[in-house]
């Protein structure tokens, strides 16, 4: 049986009737999109925006209703993973590969909630993971030289020998940085380099964190103690 956290379920129970709904990608998000398909065969009516074609088959096979976004005006509520989260709620995402339709979902809905287990929230963002970095391929050799003068390393994903494609076909580096004590000026620096379509720090954008514990479901909320 595939485990739901109870994260998940209460992450489930804030959608209504009506609502459209960001999917994201992900452990995390996976576990939402199962406990949202059982309240949707408990009666709940709602469209889903997947962010990744892997989120969209897992919608799909458990019957939940997708909805592209040419023909919405906005999303309601979106929910998705981290693999870093700092006290500020600033993220570092991307690292299941749908960084960049993680963000653009995310803008466009009203309220942004993030599920992770206890081991996510860090003191400063880069002491866990790298940031991965999405490239056009054709840039990847200019990129990577641009962020190795700012970062400590830079490591091309790969699945096996062959290099990792993104559903935009693109290619990601993951860069380490180590600590990082201005995220906002550093996603700037990133984005400036050529090549580069989107990188995987997340500042100022979740509402909501649900952390998911052996001692339960702590609830983190922006610009609250």
């Amino acid at each position: 049986m595939t485990e739901i956290w109870p994260a998940a379920v209460a992450a489930a129970e804030m959608v209504e009737s009506g609502m459209v709904v960001g999917l994201g990608t992900g452990r995390a998000a996976s576990m939402f999109v199962r406990a949202l398909a059982e309240r949707i065969k408990a009666g709940l009516q709602i469209r889903g925006v997947p962010t990744s074609k892997r989120t969209e088959e897992l919608a799909h096979k458990l019957g939940v209703p997708l909805v592209p976004l040419d023909e919405i005006d906005g999303v309601d509520i979106d929910f998705d993973g981290a693999d870093e989260v700092s006290p500020d709620l600033d993220l570092i995402k991307g690292h299941g590969g749908a960084l960049v339709r993680e963000r653009v979902v995310a803008s466009f809905s009203s309220r942004f909630v993030i599920l992770v287990g206890s081991e996510k929230l860090v003191t400063e963002l880069g002491t866990r993971v790298a940031v991965p970095v999405e490239v056009v391929p054709f840039g990847v050799p200019v990129a990577r030289r641009e962020l190795e003068s700012i970062g400590r390393a830079v490591r091309l994903r790969c699945e096996g020998e062959i290099p990792y494609r993104t559903d935009n076909g693109n290619a990601i580096l993951e860069v380490t940085f180590g600590s990082i004590g201005d995220p906002a000026e550093l996603d700037r620096r990133i984005d400036r380099v050529p090549g580069v379509v989107d990188n995987g720090l997340f500042v100022g954008m979740a509402d909501l964190v649900l952390v998911q514990s052996d001692s339960g479901v702590e609830r983190l909320e922006r610009g609250k103690p």
